[in-house]
């Protein structure tokens, strides 16, 4: 026989429709009634032996310090060096890679940018200005809708034509964003395949682990760009399962180089899907800058070619290019695709010209590649600890997240440099390190101060790599 019956209004800022929902509360029932936007309407029955002890623990469940929560939270990541601050920089068009630092006094300064991922400058160049005004003249600011109600902009077709042909694919879609565009490609592959199997690089980045996790899709990691472990996981493999391998070009943080023969062999050989990222390559690599599977003759070998217009075409955006019955399939079934608001059409039209630009002007992407070399022999000889990486990412390991961050708080106030600390968890703890991203803009003076500052820092910091350079 039940007691009495008690009301307890809890509030909360969930955003849901009104919904039934059901708990277990030991010997007792606890019943949501109503679920609305601001709170929730509960009813509690108990045994009315035990109504005071249940009072007591709903009282202390609903009392939860949670600001106290949210302060060790950030605490512990400030104690393991993982907190992470923005500075506040204002890009100065047509003056790349020279920014405006808003100091935290107040003051603005100007400083030199190591770090951009804006790798050609087109985010400033001319043509593109001058392509986003036009398509702001023309069409306003914002797109309309999703791409399926009223958001399908001249601008997004002529762009994706564009893409298609840049990769030598049948069509393209483009996303928000380059993470967006691996969680929706993937994600919607892995869930519509039955029984499919993805296997995934150790080293791909997150929108690639967040797409094949929401797949729901058996995945088997390989270890880094080992062809031969992937073939051993392959093979224990039923064939007649579908299968998708995914794995990038140019890996961000060691700005190393995927086998991409070697694994499109092994793919091949079990008759799967060819995934690959070619984030920080396009743009950058091949006669028309379509990424490091155009350099090496290797593009009609991948199944999907995935992009963004974010770093090389200096906008923002992604895109995924293929076979036109697999874009049809993720233009119809992914959800992050068909339930947001499409890019802006200036943004699109921005893209769309620095694709043109950068097709046509090889010139540019040739000069960032001697600033890349012509740096990385600079660094080395003075001693630093560069990587050798074969791209245009030049990571130098500093191997402590509370150092890497003094180094570049120092560059910063003391040297007029800006370099972001790279920490946990974007590299593992240990590898923590100032990832350096040269420009076709950094002349041999921006080199020679950026070297002869790192030095100096290093020496007085005791950054043990350095010591004794």
């Amino acid at each position: 026989m039940y007691g009495t019956k008690k009301k307890a209004l809890f509030r909360h800022n969930w955003r849901s429709a009104e919904l039934p929902l059901h708990f277990g509360l030991g010997s007792g029932t606890l019943k949501c009634m109503a679920m609305t936007h601001t709170q929730i309407l509960i009813h509690v029955w108990w045994p009315s032996d035990t109504r005071s002890s249940h009072l007591t623990s709903i009282d202390k469940a609903t009392a939860m310090d949670t600001s106290t929560h949210f302060e060790k939270l950030l605490a512990d990541m400030k104690l393991d060096g993982r907190y992470r601050t923005f500075a506040e920089l204002e890009r100065m068009a047509g003056a790349f890679p020279t920014a405006l630092w808003h100091r935290p006094d107040g003051e603005r300064q100007q400083v030199t940018v190591w770090c951009s991922n804006d790798y050609l400058g087109m985010g400033q160049h001319p043509d593109v200005l001058a392509a986003m005004h036009q398509a702001i003249d023309l069409s306003g600011a914002g797109a309309g809708g999703t791409r399926n109600i009223s958001g399908t902009n001249h601008q997004h077709v002529a762009l994706e034509a564009e893409l298609a042909d840049l990769h030598g694919k049948q069509a393209a879609l483009i996303f928000t964003s380059g993470w967006i565009s691996n969680l929706a490609a993937l994600g919607t592959l892995g869930r519509v395949l039955p029984d499919c199997v993805i296997f995934s690089d150790a080293q791909n980045h997150n929108s690639m682990i967040e797409g094949i996790r929401r797949s729901g899709a058996e995945k088997h990691i390989f270890r880094h760009n080992d062809a031969a472990h992937l073939n051993e996981l392959m093979s224990a493999v039923d064939p007649a399962r579908p299968k998708i391998v995914a794995f990038e070009s140019v890996y961000s943080m060691d700005g190393d180089i995927a086998p991409i023969a070697a694994l499109c062999d092994v793919a091949d050989r079990h008759g799967a899907i060819t995934y690959l990222d070619e984030v920080h390559a396009v743009g950058l690599y091949g006669p028309q800058g379509g990424g490091i599977a155009e350099r090496d003759g290797l593009a009609h070998r991948l199944t999907i070619i995935e992009g963004t217009l974010a770093k090389a075409f200096g906008v923002i955006g992604g895109y995924v290019s293929g076979p036109a019955l697999l874009i049809d399939v993720i233009r119809s079934m992914a959800e992050s695709f068909i339930f947001t608001t499409s890019l802006c059409p200036h943004l699109a039209a921005g893209a769309l010209a620095a694709i043109r630009h950068v097709r046509s002007h090889p010139e540019d992407r040739a000069q960032q590649a001697k600033n890349a070399a012509c740096l990385k022999a600079m660094l080395r000889d003075a001693g630093l600890p560069v990587l050798d990486t074969p791209s245009h990412i030049l990571p130098v390991i500093v191997g402590d997240a509370h150092l890497c961050r003094r180094i570049t708080e120092r560059l910063i106030a003391e040297h007029a440099i800006y370099v972001q600390p790279i920490n946990y968890p974007t590299v593992a703890r240990g590898e923590e390190r100032l990832r350096l991203t040269p420009t076709p803009f950094h002349t041999k003076a921006h080199m020679r101060a950026l070297v002869d500052a790192l030095v100096a820092i290093g020496h007085d910091l005791g950054w043990p790599a350095i010591r004794h350079a």
